[in-house]
């Protein structure tokens, strides 16, 4: 009998302290600063993306991985992750790069969709999950609009 009040015990000293880990905590902003086409020894586009996560919170922000997916006119152009990150300080920003690959048969379906007739504003979505770790539900970004090509 002692060890179930123990163990019930145990789970209400655990309840507040599990309650705590969403109070208060902002999410951070994730806007896509850079991106740029690398130099790539093979036959598929390389590509470098800078991020800037600025983090409104007192705690630091350690992310353990990014997952991350371009979307141009509805086709997965580029998807990756990354869990080479830095640890963001409380009320501090700082700037993630991630590499990524282009989806060669992706880019081909957007390529034969622009040879069907002129396109003059190009859909485009970005979106990131931010794992945080430990008990912290992922962080999700959503950035989109539209790219004119030409005038």
């Amino acid at each position: 009998m002692s060890i179930r009040y123990a163990a019930a015990a145990g789970l209400m000293l655990l309840l507040p302290a599990c309650a705590g880990f969403g109070t208060g905590f902002e999410a951070p902003t994730v806007t896509v600063n850079s991106f740029r086409s690398q130099p790539s020894g093979g036959a598929l586009p390389t590509f470098e993306i800078g991020l800037h996560i600025v983090n409104p919170n007192r705690e630091p922000l350690a992310l353990e991985g990014v997952a991350y997916t371009i979307r141009l006119a509805g086709e997965d152009i580029i998807k990756g992750v990354s869990n080479e990150l830095p640890v963001i300080a409380g009320y501090g920003e700082g700037n993630v790069t991630l590499s990524a690959s282009a989806n060669l048969f992706a880019g081909m379906r957007l390529l034969s969709d622009m040879l069907q007739g002129p396109i003059q504003t190009l859909p485009y979505e970005f979106e990131a999950k931010l794992d945080l770790g430990g008990f912290r539900p992922a962080i999700r970004i959503r950035e989109s609009g539209e790219l004119t090509l030409g005038r």
